[in-house]
């Protein structure tokens, strides 16, 4: 059973790790061309769920690894819902 813990640990770790760049590349440029807006929401209210999940279980790895990945993509989702609705206005 604690080899499991650790293989949480390292698949969390990789996971949240491998999102900041894009998510520190996006929020600094304002720059969501490329992103589905549609996809990019249903992402946000998975991490959420699952983070929720994560406390329902009451599984720190779950709900850290899920805040953290869920606290960088708000934003991004709230910066591609303006680029979209600006788009849209002009």
């Amino acid at each position: 059973m604690q080899s499991g813990i650790y293989i949480g640990y390292a698949a969390a770790i990789l996971t949240t790790a491998s999102f900041v760049p894009q998510a520190i590349k996006t929020i600094r440029s304002q720059d969501t061309e490329g992103i589905s807006v549609l996809m990019y929401l249903g992402f946000a209210i998975g991490v959420f769920l699952w983070m929720v999940y994560g406390l329902v279980r009451d599984d720190i790895v779950i709900i850290a690894a899920n805040a953290v990945t869920f606290l960088l993509a708000l934003p991004i989702l709230v910066i591609a819902l303006r680029n979209e609705w600006r788009a849209r206005k002009a």
